[in-house]
């Protein structure tokens, strides 16, 4: 195994982890901001307000992003195991 493997095999890996990340991370993002938003206009300064709802933004972001999350994961887990004759040899 070379070591352009090693790199392009941990290149994929991180690809794939920042895009399976991604969703959740942005509806976190998303709800903060309309929390935050919300927080200045009413002039609420509860710091625990923004928890609850961007925690329950994003388990239904995984419900509903977590089947597509899971395709991209169990892909590149199978390349890797079709191709792991080439990386021994």
């Amino acid at each position: 195994m070379t070591e352009g493997q090693v790199l392009d095999i941990a290149r994929e890996a991180l690809f794939n982890v920042i895009i399976c990340a991604a969703p959740p991370l942005l509806v976190s993002l998303v709800v903060g901001l309309i929390i935050s938003i919300f927080q200045t206009v009413t002039s609420i300064q509860e710091q625990t307000l923004t928890f609850v709802p961007k925690i329950i933004a994003v388990f239904l972001s995984i419900i509903v992003f977590g089947s597509w999350i899971l395709n991209n994961l169990t892909g590149f887990m199978e390349d890797l195991w079709t191709n792991f004759s080439l990386y021994l040899g």
